[in-house]
């Protein structure tokens, strides 16, 4: 069976290349606004589903994967800074704090139409940082397209204290550990 991630992220694609199996990227084309009254983690499972099924008819025979991620700070969604003011701001709050990433994760199966979700929490604590350590991480490393404003998988490593959670890739977007028991589900091993 082709294997599909529904996603352009280049930290997803990233993520399933270390699984070092074939697979396609396709783009899924779906509304993020969150619903009244839906909680963080039925947000990121409901938005993974949508994205594995807006490809799924390219694909009739294929393990079909969908993520999406969000990361909450004090109640608070986080968003993409966009640039430096927006992302100093957001490691000012964060700093001393934890910040809870929900990673949801679906697997679509074409060819029976069998799916798996998951809701895959991981947690970063902050150190107490100071005004000169958040502009000299920013000027350096420019996350401003990422949630939070931090790549821990960079010089943002430096921002933290501890990491809590059974899966650190599912701080980046993709929960493998979750993932690779899904594929096993659906007779696709990625050992051979």
């Amino acid at each position: 069976m082709k294997l599909i991630l529904a996603s352009t992220s280049p930290y997803r694609k990233a993520l399933l290349e270390r699984l070092q199996v074939d697979f396609v990227c396709d783009s899924p084309d779906i509304d993020e606004s969150p619903l009244a009254g839906e909680s963080v983690r039925d947000m990121v499972v409901r938005l993974a589903k949508f994205k594995a099924e807006a490809v799924a008819g390219k694909y009739p025979d294929a393990l079909i994967i969908g993520s999406d991620q969000c990361a909450v700070l004090d109640g608070e969604i986080l968003t993409k800074s966009g640039d430096f003011e927006n992302a100093v701001k957001q490691l000012q709050k964060a700093s001393g704090k934890r910040i809870v990433f929900h990673t949801g994760l679906y697997l679509l199966n074409t060819r029976t139409g069998h799916s798996q979700a998951a809701c895959v929490p991981y947690t970063v604590v902050f150190k107490s940082l100071t005004q000169d350590m958040i502009e000299h991480y920013l000027k350096k490393e420019q996350p401003y397209n990422c949630a939070g404003s931090f790549k821990s998988e960079g010089l943002g490593i430096a921002l933290f204290e501890k990491f809590e959670g059974d899966d650190p890739n599912a701080l980046i977007g993709l929960p493998l550990i979750k993932l690779i028991e899904m594929l096993d589900n659906e007779g696709f091993s990625v050992l051979g």
